[in-house]
């Protein structure tokens, strides 16, 4: 499925709640369902600075498309993490360093992040994208 398919998807998922209470509520499930990251992933090196809560992102590439597993010690985080996780999952590096990501705004998620989350969004975000481009230079 295309980024951009993947991203409506959303929006019409979290269009479907009126309050943002709810809205979090759906953030923390997708955080519970995000799978398990192998604990030997766990290390600094996977670690995302830039973000208030602890942040474990690790990425291979198969077949020319990329593969994310994360973990957070913080639900909101992990749910945040699942759902960029949703919409770059089995991509190629080039169309997520091309990504449009105005969706972010269309559900409403920067705004009703408190600074430190939003913070975080924007790094998490950035991982993924060195990680794209360090694939993309390596030519796999």
């Amino acid at each position: 499925m295309e980024i951009k398919d993947i991203q409506k998807e959303i929006i019409e998922e979290f269009s479907s709640f009126d309050e943002w209470l709810d809205k979090y509520e759906y953030l923390i499930d997708l955080g519970k369902s995000l799978p398990q990251i192998d604990e030997k992933k766990k290390t600094e090196e996977n670690l995302i600075a830039g973000c208030q809560s602890r942040v474990w992102l690790d990425c291979r590439m198969e077949d020319g498309l990329l593969y994310f597993t994360a973990d957070s010690d913080a639900i909101i985080t992990k749910g945040i993490i699942s759902l960029l996780i949703r919409v770059f999952n089995g991509q190629k590096p080039d169309d997520i360093l091309n990504a449009d990501l105005s969706f972010l705004e269309t559900i409403g998620l920067k705004e009703n992040l408190s600074p430190t989350r939003a913070n975080g969004l924007v790094s998490m975000i950035k991982q993924i994208m060195n990680y794209s481009l360090a694939y993309k230079e390596k030519g796999c």
